[in-house]
């Protein structure tokens, strides 16, 4: 049976999906500030920005965010088309948005599929953690609430990031993206957005749960955003990425693979925007918490959902993936 607290949140999801946009919701906050830094490592370096939100004063330590953007893509537009630092000046919490160099990859995409970036402590994914290290120092930071998200190359990262580092990252939520190791070379990787991974979510999700030392127990909830008509990254990859996480979860609770956490959802809500698009949420729940929750946006293609920004790979008409993704992660602490 849900407890009030969940019941209270479904319907402020419900709520929140039918805002017009998230500036709106939180017009009467403050405005915060852009930070620039640079980290590396053997593994190379990356410029990052951070989101200091309205209001800080390094008195109390603030829940952390990393934002991974897509191809083509960057801090500031990732900035803007989600929206996240609106609500970072009001909630109170930091977003960290490393940028891709053009020396790693021409078009700025997270090199997902490359094996040397698919293990802890190594490559791209080894950066990325060093940066949230930095963040930390420079920062008053909750090691407890430290989240990640990503969309598109982003998402995959995300993934890796969730399965590799699962003692730094409370939850995560990928959009348009796909699971841990969705392929391991450049042309699977094409296959995998063409047609989905050909590996087994359920043997990726052990790898998944193997990449951060096979802990347990420690829950790894995630929220998988996609749209039914997403023809970058075909929505099979969302299901897998769900289903991946559930086995790896599986393993999380109790260190065995004895599906104790299914591939069945508990629930699901059927969902429309309105003068927008509908949606469906299917929800998977195990031992009193929520651990994945799945959004299909119906009719909507590769881009951020309920962005109201006009940018490219952006969709008015979507629910508010950017409130619902905090409203998500902001419950679950490592």
């Amino acid at each position: 049976m849900k407890s009030a607290f969940d019941s209270i949140k479904a319907m402020l999801l419900v709520l929140c999906t039918g805002l017009a946009t998230v500036g709106s919701a939180f017009a009467a906050a403050p405005a915060g500030h852009w930070d620039i830094a640079l980290y590396g490592n053997l593994f190379g370096a990356r410029e990052y920005q951070v989101w200091v939100p309205a209001g800080y004063d390094g008195a109390q330590p603030l829940p952390l965010l990393l934002v991974l953007h897509g191809c083509v893509n960057g801090p500031n537009l990732m900035g803007e088309a989600s929206g996240f630092n609106d609500v970072a000046d009001t909630e109170g919490f930091l977003v960290v948005y490393p940028r891709q160099n053009v020396a790693s990859n021409p078009a700025r995409c997270w090199n997902w599929q490359l094996p040397i970036n698919q293990a802890r402590d190594s490559g791209e994914p080894s950066i990325l953690a060093g940066i949230v290290d930095k963040v930390k120092a420079d920062y008053s930071v909750d090691p407890h609430r430290v989240y990640v998200t990503g969309i598109s190359a982003g998402g995959a990262m995300t993934s890796i990031m969730l399965a590799c580092y699962s003692d730094v990252f409370a939850a995560g939520a990928i959009h348009s993206g796909g699971m841990f190791k969705g392929a391991t070379t450049i042309s699977g990787s094409a296959y995998a957005l063409l047609a989905g991974s050909i590996h087994s979510p359920d043997s990726n999700g052990r790898l998944a749960w193997q990449c951060s030392g096979s802990p347990s127990p420690r829950p790894l909830p995630v929220l998988v955003f996609h749209g039914s008509a997403d023809l970058t990254v075909n929505p099979v990859n969302g299901q897998q990425a769900v289903r991946q996480f559930l086995q790896t979860n599986d393993l999380a609770d109790d260190g065995l693979d004895n599906d104790s956490v299914k591939y069945r959802p508990t629930s699901t809500y059927q969902g429309q925007v309105p003068d927008g698009r509908a949606y469906t949420v299917d929800t998977y729940r195990y031992g009193g918490r929520t651990l994945a929750q799945h959004y299909v946006v119906q009719g909507m293609g590769h881009a951020w959902s309920g962005s109201q920004s006009g940018l490219p790979f952006t969709d008015p008409k979507g629910p508010d993936a950017t409130l619902i993704t905090w409203l998500f992660l902001k419950d679950y602490q490592r």
